[in-house]
């Protein structure tokens, strides 16, 4: 704006007799702030339309014609060079002014503009709460909400970042409503809107149950007559494998409790056992790992390598690791059942390998020797060994950056990995603790004393938590000990010790976190 245009303005301004101010007094709504102190009382402040004065009419109308001749950049200069002359009370008014006016209804405003699919987007992001609230803004949001099965897309969210969901999802079976386009016949956005509550109800009733040890017992008599107990097992929805000491591997029916089939062909007590949907891997006291089918219970494969007994395998993704008793560990590619070569034979422990676990990165060994040694997933290097357990390590987990271990030593102990500090020591057990699992909530424990023990893993790794509140239940359903164990955030399961004596070593019991 040309500098002699712009003093022409403030000179036409300045001839109503009033400053600058008060000018721009009379530019916004004509009203005149009024303090008025009532009976004593504080001051109130009111206002009154502002009755014009001389020309005021005619000059707004003469700036008001030259401000409209300027370009959008000259007119902003010049009303930043008025606000940079008014008082504090005026900004604010200006400031009440402009508000209501900046406002935009965004939601309501996109699909106006065939941009629905944005703002489906920028609703999807908000939580079940907020996505509540955001359904009462006005009709336009429901519509977008329903339209767009944000309350669907919210569940199958969960689904795919919280194991519990999926495991819901799985057990009540409306995952088959799930991960669906549109084009798919699939239930109406008020379905997944009522549904939504009563998952979480089904959660908090899960929570529940591991809090105050509810739970449901039934036992499978395993009928061994020769040999009694119970060395490994694993399940699904379906099946339940277990690893006998009688040299058997028994497949039960889930629902029935049935014995379905009964695999033979070890010499020496199955010790531990893995499957997927195509093969069960198992290891035995008789130095060798054998592999079957799972359908057909055939023998598919025989390894032949440890000198003394397996104690334990793990396989993923094509590798298998499998300790023994004679001290080493042996890395296997898994090109298919029948095509199983060795890769490499890990050596350092100076007693018997009890447990390996591994991912991508480490292979994680446990052994009577008191410690546990890390080794490099991809060259089988050896990485550091963890120290700190005063008796030998008979079981451990590991995920992620944790791993966590059971000892001889009656103690439990949280480890990093990456740097092999002890995170924590975990006390309560009696004897041996033999088998433990965890999750990204709980460590569940089990141990020669027969007891099964119930961790906070959160509270665990929280150095401020006291000790005495870490343990959240003590389950005492075996005379004999507790061998191994597997659970999930809705039931649990462990078999119980080979201990003839023991009158509960013939059977497998179950145990449900929620019915």
């Amino acid at each position: 704006m040309e500098p002699e245009m712009e003093d022409k303005t403030l000179e036409l301004m300045n001839t109503t007799g009033m400053d600058s101010q008060n000018l721009v007094d009379d530019l916004s709504p004509k009203k005149t702030t009024v303090l008025t102190k009532l009976n004593n009382g504080p001051l109130v402040t009111g206002s009154r339309k502002r009755p014009s004065e001389g020309n005021y009419d005619q000059q707004k109308e003469q700036c008001m014609v030259l401000f409209e001749q300027w370009s959008e950049a000259d007119q902003v200069e010049f009303v930043e060079h008025l606000i940079s002359r008014m008082c504090h009370y005026q900004h604010g008014h200006i400031n009440s002014y402009l508000k209501p006016m900046l406002q935009r209804d965004f939601i309501t405003a996109l699909p106006a503009q065939g941009l629905d699919h944005i703002a489906e987007n920028i609703l999807s992001f908000l939580d079940a709460r907020s996505l509540c609230w955001a359904e009462l803004v006005c009709k336009e949001w429901q519509r977008v909400i329903s339209e767009g099965m944000l309350w669907k897309k919210l569940i199958e969210r969960m689904v795919r970042t919280d194991p519990l969901w999926r495991g819901l999802s799985e057990r009540h079976q409306w995952e088959k409503y799930l991960f669906k386009n549109r084009t798919t016949e699939v239930p109406p956005n008020s379905y997944y809107h009522s549904l939504y509550p009563k998952i979480i109800q089904d959660i908090e009733t899960i929570e529940a149950n591991w809090r105050c040890g509810r739970h449901n017992l039934q036992r499978i008599q395993c009928r061994s007559e020769n040999s009694k107990g119970v060395y490994c097992l694993q399940y699904d929805d379906e099946k339940i494998i277990s690893g006998l000491r009688d040299n058997s591997i028994k497949i039960w029916d889930k629902q029935s409790l049935e014995c379905l089939k009964i695999l033979t062909g070890h010499t020496g007590s199955v010790l531990c056992l893995q499957y997927d949907e195509r093969v069960i891997v198992t290891g035995s006291s008789d130095s060798t790992v054998r592999v079957w089918d799972v359908t057909s219970g055939e023998v598919l494969n025989t390894l032949i390598h440890h000198n003394e007994a397996v104690l334990h395998l793990r396989f993923c993704n094509g590798l298998m690791v499998t300790c023994s008793k004679d001290r080493s560990i042996a890395v296997w590619d898994m090109a298919s059942p029948t095509d199983i070569s060795l890769r490499r034979v890990l050596v350092g422990h100076r007693a018997a390998v009890n447990v390996v676990d591994f991912d991508d990165k480490y292979i994680v060994s446990a052994s009577g020797d008191r410690t546990i040694k890390v080794w490099s997933t991809s060259t089988c290097e050896f990485v550091r060994t963890l120290n700190g357990h005063k008796r030998g390590i008979a079981c451990l987990q590991y995920r992620d950056r944790l791993v966590v271990s059971g000892s001889s030593d009656n103690t439990i102990r949280l480890w990093d990995i990456e740097c092999g500090a002890c995170l924590r020591v975990l006390e309560g057990h009696e004897e041996l603790v033999r088998c433990i699992r965890f999750d990204n909530k709980r460590i569940v424990s089990g141990a020669y004393d027969g007891k099964i023990k119930v961790w906070d893993l959160q509270a665990a790794l929280d150095p401020r938590a006291p000790a005495s509140t870490l343990c959240l239940r003590t389950l005492v359903e075996h005379s004999g000990r507790v061998f191994r164990l597997q659970f999930d955030d809705q039931k649990a399961g462990p078999p119980p010790a080979p201990t003839p004596t023991s009158p509960d070593s013939r059977w497998c019991p179950l145990l449900h976190g929620v019915q």
